[in-house]
């Protein structure tokens, strides 16, 4: 498979592909990027593609949306766990990279996410183009305001975090509780039978994956969506994170708004 896709018209060809290709494979799916940087340099293409085949793992193809200046990364077979935490790796490898790079990451797969179409793509890339927030945007074609109201569970040894993440999910109608450390989650999932459980890796008595790991290992009716907000960084630990059934992962310092929309599409 092609790396590098440049010409507008081999783009529209593209899209095109990637419409007919959906219609024709029923399941089949696809994941989609699109990063955009202020001021970027003129490299940044060819990092993105360096860095995407120095993992190996998944074909790709990139091309540059001449009408917003977005480079778009394409992803055969992937679902939007996978893509999403391909987004996390591929900002922090960027930043690591060339100094001073703010990029800017709206992401989806499809046809997990809808049907998608022309409209759908320029709406993503101008999302990209557009954003004020740096954190990474999992781009949904309705995003509605009345979903049912579901239980969280709240994880972390900071009890000023706590009250704030429990003052704004009842404010968009959650129903909320609170653990401060592992074990005490543990029981409460248990008993309380949250539908998400929003958790640092910190954490005392159980932490980091072992906690993950006894969460999934719970004899509940449903268990839980996971959405880990934590203060670490290592690759290795997102990756495991996911590996372990992780329904996604923010790191701290965040953006409330972004939170809000990550754990609103958990409940849809």
């Amino acid at each position: 498979m092609p790396h590098t896709i440049t010409a507008a018209e081999e783009h529209e060809d593209h899209l095109h592909h990637a419409e007919d290709k959906l219609r024709k494979s029923p399941g089949a799916r696809f994941g989609l990027m699109y990063i955009y940087a202020a001021n970027a340099p003129s490299y940044l293409e060819s990092q993105i593609v360096s860095l995407l085949e120095t993992k190996g793992d998944a074909d790709f193809e990139v091309w540059r949306d001449s009408e917003t200046g977005c480079l778009a990364v394409m992803l055969p077979g992937l679902a939007l766990d996978q893509v999403h935490f391909r987004g996390l790796l591929l900002k922090q490898q960027l930043q690591e990279r060339i100094s001073d790079l703010h990029p800017h990451i709206t992401l989806a797969s499809f046809p997990e996410q809808g049907e998608p179409d022309e409209e759908v793509f320029r709406q993503m890339a101008n999302l990209s183009r557009t954003s004020l927030s740096e954190d990474i945007h999992i781009f949904t074609k309705v995003e509605t305001e009345h979903s049912a109201p579901g239980r969280i569970l709240v994880v972390d040894n900071d009890a000023g975090m706590r009250e704030f993440l429990q003052i704004r999910l009842r404010m968009h109608g959650y129903e909320t509780r609170e653990a401060e450390d592992g074990l005490a989650a543990l029981e409460l999932i248990e008993t309380w039978q949250p539908d998400l459980v929003l958790t640092e890796l910190n954490l005392y008595g159980i932490d980091g994956l072992p906690y993950i790991h006894q969460i999934r290992q719970l004899k509940v009716k449903e268990p839980p969506k996971i959405v880990v907000l934590t203060e670490q960084r290592v690759e290795q630990t997102i990756s495991r994170c996911f590996e372990y059934g992780v329904n996604d992962y923010m790191t701290k310092p965040f953006s409330p708004v972004e939170l809000d929309a990550r754990i609103r599409r958990c409940f849809y």
